[in-house]
């Protein structure tokens, strides 16, 4: 497949071309969103077409405003489709669901709640038939891959931003979801949480093979963590413009990343895409 994918397909992705359909995890199709305003309709997207393979992570870049957290909190079932579909494993979304985890850019956690409490609220929704034992070993053992075994009991509001995103991380994980989207996690946070935290989700990610999608405004970011890094046009009716194959090997040290003759190449090409 060459490094760049067109993005013109209208047909059914069992014939488009891109990938066979028992190998699509999720699948975008002539998606479109738009706000009625005053003046008129709004078209934020339009046409836009996405297949994204199982055990897949893909980053989305664009400039603020083309429609790219639209697009996410489309999958999550959070926000209504104006036209096209949106199908997990071939089957149409109807609304938030269990085999899609968000992780957003502010944890939302209930900040009264204990971080094994926060992470228990999705793991006992999730899996109401296991023993409460079990529920609780599940929530631990995600809470320890991020980092928080000393802060099982610390309540949300004691723990910092990064401690708080952690959890959330956590939280995304233990409900052992399809799909796991993510909004620009790490936007708020200093440079060394920043990386400590992006080295905690593909560790975590490199385990347990979830489908991954995650926007971000850091073009770094999206090559050291994407498999393919997709560009939106900008707004409105924004689409995909672009798809880079980002052809590291798993698993990835940043070091190894920095130092490999394409980084530089493909860093170009994302940023010259931005720019114009």
């Amino acid at each position: 497949m060459s490094t760049i994918l067109e993005n013109k397909t209208t047909k059914s992705h069992t014939d488009n071309g891109l990938f066979p359909s028992n190998d699509v995890m999720l699948d975008l199709k002539k998606l479109k969103k738009v706000y009625p305003t005053p003046k008129g309709d709004y078209v934020v997207l339009e046409d836009l077409n996405l297949q994204i393979k199982k055990e897949e992570f893909v980053t989305i870049i664009g400039h603020s405003g083309c429609g790219k957290t639209t697009m996410l909190s489309m999958i999550a079932g959070l926000n209504p489709i104006s036209g096209g579909n949106i199908s997990v494993l071939g089957k149409y979304i109807k609304g938030p669901g269990p085999d899609r985890g968000v992780i957003f850019q502010a944890p939302s956690l209930m900040p009264w709640m204990t971080s094994l409490q926060n992470v228990l609220l999705g793991v006992n929704k999730v899996f109401p038939h296991a023993t409460k034992g079990e529920r609780h070993d599940i929530a631990k053992y995600y809470l320890q891959k991020v980092g928080l075994e000393g802060a099982f009991i610390k309540k949300a509001s004691e723990l910092s931003q990064g401690m708080q995103q952690r959890v959330g991380i956590a939280r995304a994980f233990a409900i052992k979801p399809k799909v796991l989207l993510l909004d620009e996690p790490f936007g708020m946070l200093d440079s060394l949480t920043r990386g400590e935290l992006q080295d905690i989700l593909i560790e975590i990610w490199n385990k347990e093979k979830i489908t991954a999608v995650m926007i971000t405004h850091d073009v770094d970011e999206a090559i050291f963590l994407a498999d393919r890094v997709v560009m939106m046009t900008s707004g409105p009716k924004a689409k995909i413009g672009d798809i880079l194959n980002i052809d590291f090997e798993r698993p990835r040290t940043r070091k190894a990343v920095l130092e490999h003759d394409d980084y530089y190449k493909y860093r170009k090409h994302l940023i010259d895409f931005l720019e114009h």
